[in-house]
C-alpha cells in the first residue's frame, strides 16, 4: 500500500480503529412475545420510553441514540441487511466505545474550533450510506423505524468524519512504515509468504501500517480518556476490569 490510502480503504480502517471493540452483527430479529393477554388493554403507566446509557463530559447519550448509531455503523460495514439485526450487549458495548471515542475527539477539537468537516466529504459519506439501500423510500423507512431523520443521520456521519480527521492528524505520520521495515519483515517471514519480495511488498506495507496505526490509536484513546469524564450508567455499558 502506498503511504496515501484510498478514500474507501481509509474510511474502513478508521471505523474499526475508532471503535477499538467488535461491533458484531448479532442474531436476526425474532418477533417479541405479546406483553398483554388477549383482550386486555395495554398498560398506560410504567413504560420506559428511553434511558441514559452514559454521560461523556457534558453530553448525555441515551439508549435510542446509541442503538441508532450502532445501526448506522452496521450498515456502513455490512450493508442494509445489518440494519435489521437485533442488538445484543456485545454489539451495544462496541457501539458505545465508538460513541465515546468519537465524542471525546470532537469535543476536544470544538474547544479549539478546529477540524471542521468538509461539506463535500459529509455529503459523500451520506451518498455512500444511501447507496446501501434499494432506494430513497427504503432509506427513509429505515430512519422512521428508529425515530430518526436525515438531519440526525447527517449529524452522526459528520461526527464520524471529524473524528477520523482528528485521529489521522495525530498518528498517521507516526504510523508510516519504512522500506527497511518492510524488507526486514519479509526476510523474517519469507518462508511462509511465498513469492518474491516485489510481489508481496505492497501487501506487507499495508499490513504493517494497519498494525502500527491500530496500536497508536489505542494509545491515543487511552491518553484522551485519562483526562475525560465518562460515566457509564447502563449495566452493559459499565467498564470491565482493565478497561478505561
Amino acid at each position: 500500500m502506498a503511504a496515501r490510502l484510498g478514500r474507501g480503504t481509509k474510511t474502513g480502517l478508521m471505523v474499526g480503529w475508532l471503535a477499538l471493540a467488535p461491533l458484531a452483527v448479532a442474531r436476526p430479529v425474532a418477533p417479541e412475545p405479546p406483553s398483554e393477554s388477549a383482550g386486555e388493554a395495554p398498560a398506560a403507566e410504567g413504560r420506559v420510553i428511553d434511558r441514559v446509557v452514559a454521560v461523556i463530559g457534558t453530553q448525555v447519550l441515551t439508549l435510542s441514540e446509541l442503538e441508532f448509531e450502532a445501526r448506522v455503523t452496521l450498515v456502513q460495514r455490512g450493508g442494509v441487511r445489518a440494519a435489521e439485526v437485533s442488538l445484543d450487549e456485545q454489539t451495544l458495548r462496541g457501539a458505545l466505545e465508538l460513541a465515546i471515542n468519537q465524542r471525546l475527539l470532537v469535543a476536544g477539537a470544538d474547544r479549539l474550533q478546529a477540524f471542521q468537516a468538509e461539506r463535500s466529504e459529509v455529503e459523500a459519506r451520506l451518498r455512500a450510506f444511501r447507496d446501501r439501500f434499494e432506494d430513497e423510500t427504503a432509506l427513509l423507512a429505515f430512519l422512521a423505524r428508529h425515530d430518526a431523520d436525515l438531519e440526525q443521520l447527517t449529524a452522526v456521519l459528520e461526527r464520524g468524519v471529524r473524528a477520523e480527521r482528528i485521529l489521522d492528524s495525530r498518528i498517521r505520520l507516526r504510523a508510516q512504515v519504512s522500506e527497511a521495515e518492510v524488507r526486514r519483515y519479509w526476510e523474517e517471514h519469507k518462508g511462509t509468504l511465498g513469492g518474491p519480495y516485489e510481489a508481496v511488498r505492497d501487501t506487507l506495507k499495508e499490513k504493517l501500517f494497519r498494525e502500527r496505526y491500530g496500536q497508536l490509536a489505542k494509545e491515543e484513546f487511552k491518553l484522551v480518556r485519562e483526562s475525560a469524564r465518562v460515566r457509564r450508567v447502563a449495566p452493559f455499558a459499565r467498564a470491565r476490569e482493565g478497561e478505561p
